[in-house]
C-alpha cells in the first residue's frame, strides 16, 4: 500500500461520517436510511484484521451509543460483533467481486440490527419480526447499495482489489 493510498482512505471515510450526519436525517425514515458510519466500517474491516476491526467497531458504537444513550451499549456490543465478523469473514472469503462486497454490507447491517434489537430489549414480538424481517432487510439493501457504489467509485483509491468478474 502506497503512502497515498492511506491519506485517500481517510479522505473518503471523513466524507462517509460527513454524510451520516449531514445527509442521512434527509433520506426519509431512519429505519430505512443507509448507514454510513456502518459503511465506513466495513471499508475499514475490508482492510485490517480482525483484531483493530473490533476496536474501531467497538468506537463506532460508543459514538452511536453516546447519540442514544437509552440503550447504552447495545450499538458498541453489535459494532464490535459485526466488525470483527467482517474482517474474519473477509480474510476467509477472500471478497474480492462486488457482489460478495454487497453481500458482506447487506448481512453486517443485518446482523447490527439483530443485535441491537436483541441486546437493547426494547422490541418484542411483533415488533421484532416487523424489524427483523421489514425494516432491517430495507435498511441493509440500502446500505448495501451505497458500500457498493463507494467501493465501485474509489475501490482502488481505498486500496480493495475487486475482479472484473
Amino acid at each position: 500500500m502506497r503512502r497515498s493510498d492511506g491519506f485517500r482512505f481517510v479522505v473518503v471515510v471523513a466524507a462517509l461520517v460527513a454524510l451520516h450526519f449531514s445527509v442521512r436525517s434527509r433520506l426519509g425514515d431512519d429505519r430505512i436510511a443507509p448507514d454510513f458510519l456502518l459503511v465506513a466500517m466495513l471499508i475499514y474491516a475490508m482492510r485490517a484484521q480482525p483484531g483493530p476491526s473490533a476496536g474501531v467497531g467497538f468506537l463506532v458504537g460508543l459514538l452511536r451509543d453516546a447519540l442514544s444513550p437509552a440503550s447504552f451499549g447495545a450499538q458498541a456490543l453489535a459494532q464490535t460483533l459485526v466488525g470483527y465478523l467482517s474482517a474474519w469473514g473477509k480474510t476467509v472469503f477472500f471478497a474480492e467481486n462486488l457482489f460478495v462486497n454487497a453481500c458482506l454490507f447487506f448481512a453486517g447491517t443485518w446482523c447490527r440490527n439483530l443485535i441491537i434489537a436483541l441486546a437493547s430489549g426494547q422490541l418484542k414480538g411483533g415488533l421484532l419480526g416487523w424489524e427483523l424481517l421489514v425494516w432491517s432487510p430495507l435498511q441493509s439493501f440500502t446500505t448495501a447499495l451505497v458500500g457498493v457504489t463507494v467501493l465501485w467509485l474509489f475501490g482502488r483509491h481505498l486500496a480493495i482489489r475487486l475482479s472484473e468478474t
